[in-house]
């Protein structure tokens, strides 16, 4: 049964998935997760340096690594499952498939406690790909359940959701992990790991209420080795196409070294205010509220932005301000200059994403029935982008022993993106223009 566009019930469904997922990106990803990690394994390993495999390698930078070995197997498998997704109706079936394997390593690193970092580091690295997964087949549903005119305001509110969604639950794993002793754990990092738990029965529960409404049509396939080449085909036509579309194509290439800065920012702010600037863990949660109130917020006023003077011309301007951030970041000293940069980034963070996201389903092909292949193509991209991001921002910190210099790469990242995004606008209106 297809779905009915514009549909306020459907597009509620589609909006909750945010909120049951964004708490792996804000507790586990960005913030809790981090700070209990280096904190566990600094205490267990001398000097926080960790011996794996043979090799001697800094706790944060192994991390980094494992976030990007995540990305890295997604990007292997999720084109081949797209094109099966779209030729046999399967959007929903892979959603659910990677949900369960995100919420149930979440809920695994309530056993990781430091000393087990193999253990901790594989449930990293199938949340990260439990999350990745489901969110490609989750935003293929974009088109699908609103025509053009609506996405920019749906993709905002989905991201407002989420961000205030994972607040409710990040205040509450706050308010336990600090109140730990009267709620009977035997630690604080205890609690830290009941928080993580907490996250992955939030997930799967409500995506349930998600997985209800959103529907699709379901082709009659028998499942065999046929399938698999079918699959290959699908997503071998829909590449084909999409390398024919030159403004789709620059702004992959923007949204690329966009995703290299944007998504690595967003997984190493915590360790890079504890790591460059000595700040405290609660002085953390209170930057960390900011940025998520601020996205909330900056979603919705990019969104209207983009309505009134388009959506390049928004991203544009986004993305000139994440370049101050990262020259800014390169010379902060305290946390008062780091708390100004964070209410900056914040709400540049939501804004970003929700733009980047409605505007690539504008240059989707409007009748097209490969939504889920076409963003596999935006996701892979965007994994890809982190998958660089981590490993740059992890080696040149590794090589030079400073956050700072990482941050510095960065900066290049977003004018490159930022280039390669005014070409794509001058390349759409240039069309547009000999089209009237």
């Amino acid at each position: 049964m297809a779905i009915e566009k514009n549909n306020r019930k459907v597009i509620s469904a589609w909006c909750s998935y945010d909120i049951a997922n964004s708490v792996y990106s804000l507790i586990v990803a960005a913030a809790l997760f981090p700070i209990y990690y280096e904190r566990v394994t600094t205490a267990v390993f001398a000097d926080g340096i960790v011996s794996i495999f043979g090799h001697c390698i800094k706790n944060t930078v192994l991390y980094d690594y494992s976030i990007a070995i995540g990305y890295a197997i997604i990007i292997l498998i999720t084109p081949l499952l797209s094109g099966i997704a779209d030729m046999s109706g399967y959007r929903k079936r892979f959603m659910v498939l990677f949900t369960i394997i995100g919420s149930a390593a979440c809920s695994g690193l309530y056993f990781f406690t430091g000393g087990n970092i193999v253990f901790g580091l594989l449930m990293t690295i199938l949340a990260v790909i439990g999350w990745a997964g489901a969110t490609v087949y989750y935003n293929s549903f974009l088109p699908i359940i609103a025509t053009p005119r609506l996405h920019n305001i749906v993709s905002a509110k989905g991201f407002a959701w989420g961000y205030l969604g994972s607040m409710i639950l990040f205040i509450f794993s706050i308010i336990i992990i600090y109140t730990w002793q009267f709620w009977g754990f035997t630690s604080e990092e205890a609690a830290y790991r009941f928080s993580f738990l907490l996250v992955g029965i939030w997930w799967i529960g409500i995506a349930l209420f998600s997985f209800r409404y959103l529907t699709e049509f379901k082709a009659k396939t028998k499942i065999d080795t046929g399938i698999w080449a079918n699959g290959f085909k699908e997503i071998a036509t829909v590449a084909k196409n999409l390398f024919r579309q030159q403004v789709m194509n620059l702004f992959l290439v923007s949204f690329l070294f966009l995703s290299m800065g944007v998504q690595t920012i967003l997984l190493v702010a915590t360790l890079f205010g504890s790591a460059e600037l000595h700040i405290g863990t609660i002085e953390l949660i209170v930057v960390i509220l900011l940025i998520q109130f601020l996205a909330m917020f900056g979603s919705v006023v990019f969104a209207r932005v983009s309505n009134r003077y388009g959506n390049f011309t928004s991203l544009l301007v986004m993305l000139a301000i994440w370049i101050v951030i990262c020259v800014a970041g390169y010379f902060i000293q305290n946390a008062v200059q780091f708390y100004v940069l964070a209410t900056f980034l914040g709400f540049v963070m939501g804004g970003i994403q929700s733009q980047a996201r409605s505007t690539y389903a504008m240059l989707i092909p409007p009748d097209t029935t490969d939504t889920a292949s076409y963003f596999t193509f935006y996701d892979i991209t965007e994994k890809i982008g982190i998958v660089v991001g981590m490993f740059g921002f992890g080696f040149i910190e590794q090589i030079s022993g400073s956050m700072r210099n990482s941050v510095a790469l960065l900066s290049v990242f977003f004018i490159i993106a930022f280039a390669a995004m005014a070409f794509a606008a001058t390349k759409r209106k240039l069309m547009a223009d000999c089209f009237e």
